[in-house]
């Protein structure tokens, strides 16, 4: 069981707090085989709303997947209560807004996407759907009178305790 860490950092323009969804949202990820290094090809997603039960065992699992090379199987369940935001307080370093439970898999690249809240700041409006594919976003908000935007998003994996 390897524990890893996704995190984020980003500029934010007039926004105060950026965070996904809910339970609902779709972490997209792909992953590395602890066993035999494989890469995954193709993006995977996984939800707090998914749950997946174990061929081995009695458990069940955000994600499950087997290795087209080695043929093991794998799973990944989102740690729930490590989920966080980011705000404008954590600008200019890197935060972490996600623990993944690995078993098998590590995760290896991360897409943004989409389903990310982003708040404006000064009691402005709460805007939904944010799309982060691109590594940033703008809109304009019509409580403060100003345009407001996320910029510069990157990411790392970190294996944590």
């Amino acid at each position: 069981m390897v524990k890893v860490a996704l995190w984020i950092t980003c500029r934010l323009d007039n926004i105060e707090e950026l965070k996904p969804s809910g339970s609902e949202f779709r972490w997209c990820l792909k992953f590395i085989c602890c066993n035999c290094s494989n890469k995954s090809e193709k993006w995977n997603y996984i939800s707090l709303d998914e749950s997946v039960p174990l061929q081995r065992g009695s458990g069940v699992s955000n994600f499950v997947c087997k290795c087209k090379f080695c043929q093991r199987e794998n799973s990944v369940t989102i740690i729930e209560d490590s989920i966080k935001s980011f705000t404008e307080d954590d600008q200019g370093k890197f935060k972490s807004i996600v623990v993944f439970d690995c078993r098998g898999v590590e995760p290896d690249n991360f897409s943004a996407g989409e389903g990310w809240i982003a708040k404006a700041v000064n009691g402005g409006k709460e805007f939904t759907d944010v799309d982060l594919s691109e590594g940033e976003w703008e809109d304009y908000c019509d409580k403060i009178m100003e345009p407001v935007g996320i910029y510069e998003f990157q990411h790392m994996f970190q294996r944590v305790k």
